[in-house]
């Protein structure tokens, strides 16, 4: 790392603005009256739901919101400490007694939202309408009663909920630490992950090759135990979709976010359909700008010959991407602004360290954090300019409460890829040097490749593994060839795949922790690109009208947050407006 990229000079976040430490008595007073709070609901509510006049069914509600919230902040802070070091094992042990604690505690709850769910739909709409205070948590009731013909009995959901902490979470907590753990031995240094993949876009052939190689070797070594708990946690999902009567893998996945399938679908095929178009296409160009018959998978995100590969420091990223919120929105900047003004951001690369990037909107009673893994890069700088986009949405959806912050995760990509646009079109249009711009645009495409069709690949590895999953325990060698065959699918003829490349399904964190959550990033980069042309041409207005949407959080579905700019991502014109946007720039890069 060089000099102007040391750990030392760059911010990492306190998260004391939840709690102390995780020994402080403000956490231990707040589990103790959490665990009060939680049985005293139970006594008061427990079997009267049914029976409760509209104005007590809000009251019941808003404390419910309140316990919840700070049972969010409590797990918000075991888990913000847990990503800072998942090797350390106090801390890995804090983490897992905060879950089993908050599980417990909530337990009591559960009973809340089942009891909702048995209400008669034309008695709930009365008392919709007779009492304001209950209205205002319609999105929230709406959103609950959508798994009304999934429910199961008080007792199963009970079970389920209490034994989460040592199914299905115990097995994504194997998984984090696995991947903290692992290091990879290039050119006679010991690299953890995200430094190694990082060198994959290196300049250097040499550096890319032996950081492949590195990857593959130490994933082979790991394989039997990634594909192990790929299969159970396959089996536990096809195990409760068959109890709760779900007709596929990711129909719950759509139901959670609010999306119908039939719009999944649309997006899929137009994806599918547009691969030759896009990434096989593109990849071609690119092997003839190196020089390629083909291009090796580790040659995948090389640099141009022309780029000179240099290294953004912190400081310098800060202000473009602040620069390019203030160019669309003065408030917008503000907002981002005070993520560093704050110690709100986590941004070099350690050891133990989680992978990858992510904004935590914790609880609207405080405010998000952003995990990064800077390098200096500008796909960094870009990552910067997309989980500050979910972070300024955080922000903006705080209003909504506890329990209608969160948005569906469809949309909660969208902030975050419109604020990666505004910075690319930023430095687009102050880039004269046409051989600048190519280099801007090659990159600007391989990012959208990256956020569309890998994203709709790995979208389509999991439909594959887990429809093979329910007639047996898939291999590691089985999975690979999965992995490879939706690989070379997507990324075409002008990629080599060799077999080495077979083993790098395991280190994809969505696969585990977020079954077919993929799909969400090509939701909301197709969508994105739709909202910035109605951007581009709009006369004025559209700043308001994007901060509206922002704020309604989860209270709005996708038709009714997408109509105010005239878009309906149902229409399936609307997939090719997007995809048609990539398009244009390969275009571009095929004219240069």
């Amino acid at each position: 790392m060089s000099e102007t990229l040391a750990a030392t000079d760059l911010p990492v976040w306190d998260l004391s603005d939840l709690y102390p430490g995780r020994q402080s008595k403000e956490l231990l007073d707040d589990l103790t009256s959490s665990a009060t709070d939680a049985k005293r609901f139970q006594e008061r509510y427990l079997g009267q739901v049914a029976g409760l006049s509209a104005d007590d069914f809000a009251a019941a509600i808003a404390a419910y919101e309140k316990i919840e919230e700070v049972l969010g902040r409590i797990m918000s802070y075991a888990g913000l400490c847990y990503a800072s070091d998942m090797s350390d094992p106090k801390i890995a042990q804090f983490f897992a007694g905060m879950q089993e604690q908050v599980t417990d505690i909530s337990s009591d709850l559960i009973f809340f939202t089942l009891e909702i769910n048995r209400l008669d739909d034309k008695a709930l709409d009365e008392c919709l309408a007779s009492s304001p205070d209950l209205s205002h948590y319609r999105p929230w009731l709406r959103d609950i009663r959508v798994m009304r013909p999934h429910q199961l009995s008080d007792d199963i959901e009970k079970l389920l909920h209490e034994k989460h902490v040592v199914g299905r979470a115990a097995w994504n907590r194997l998984f984090d630490e696995t991947l903290a753990n692992l290091t990879f031995e290039v050119a006679g240094q010991t690299l953890g992950l995200e430094e190694t993949l990082n060198l994959l876009s290196e300049k250097d052939a040499d550096k890319r090759r032996s950081a492949a190689a590195a990857l593959a070797t130490t994933f082979q070594s790991n394989l039997r135990l990634f594909a192990q708990v790929t299969n159970v946690l396959a089996k536990d999902k096809e195990i409760e979709d068959k109890w709760r009567a779900f007709p596929t893998p990711d129909a719950s996945r759509h139901l959670a976010n609010h999306v119908e399938g039939e719009v999944v679908d649309a997006l899929r095929a137009a994806v599918v359909d547009a691969y030759p178009r896009l990434s096989h296409r593109y990849y071609a160009l690119k092997a003839k700008w190196l020089g390629l018959d083909q291009l090796n998978y580790w040659d995948r995100n090389a640099p141009l010959p022309e780029d000179v590969d240099r290294k953004v420091p912190w400081g310098e990223a800060r202000d473009l991407v602040l620069r390019a919120y203030g160019r669309f929105s003065p408030d917008m900047a503000t907002i981002g602004q005070r993520f560093f003004d704050n110690a709100w951001i986590d941004v070099p690369v350690r050891p133990g360290k989680s992978p990858g990037a992510f904004a935590h909107p914790t609880v609207p009673s405080a405010h998000p954090y952003l995990l990064l893994n800077y390098q200096g890069k500008i796909r960094d700088v870009m990552t910067l300019a997309h989980e500050l986009g979910h972070g300024v949405h955080q922000v903006l959806a705080a209003g909504q409460g506890a329990l209608m912050a969160d948005t569906p995760l469809t949309l909660a990509e969208t902030a975050s890829v419109f604020g990666e646009q505004l910075t690319f079109r930023a430095l687009l249009e102050s880039e004269d040097n046409p051989a600048n711009r190519k280099i801007m645009l090659a990159n600007k495409v391989e990012d959208m490749i990256n956020t569309v069709v890998r994203q709709i690949a790995f979208y389509e590895f999991e439909r594959e593994v887990h429809a093979e999953r329910r007639d047996g325990e898939l291999t590691a060698e089985r999975l690979g060839e999965i992995w490879l065959g939706v690989q070379e699918r997507s990324l075409g003829p002008a990629i080599k795949l060799d077999p080495d490349y077979a083993s790098f399904w395991c280190y994809i964190p969505h696969f585990i922790h977020s079954p077919f959550y993929v799909y969400a990033y090509a939701f909301g980069d197709c969508l994105v690109n739709a909202l910035y042309a109605v951007y581009r041409d709009a006369d004025s207005g559209f700043q308001e009208k994007y901060f509206d949407m922002l704020r309604a959080g989860g209270t709005l579905r996708h038709k009714e947050l997408l109509a105010p700019f005239g878009l309906d991502a149902s229409e399936p014109a609307f997939w090719q407006q997007g995809l048609s946007v990539i398009e244009s720039f390969i275009d571009e890069l095929e004219a240069s």
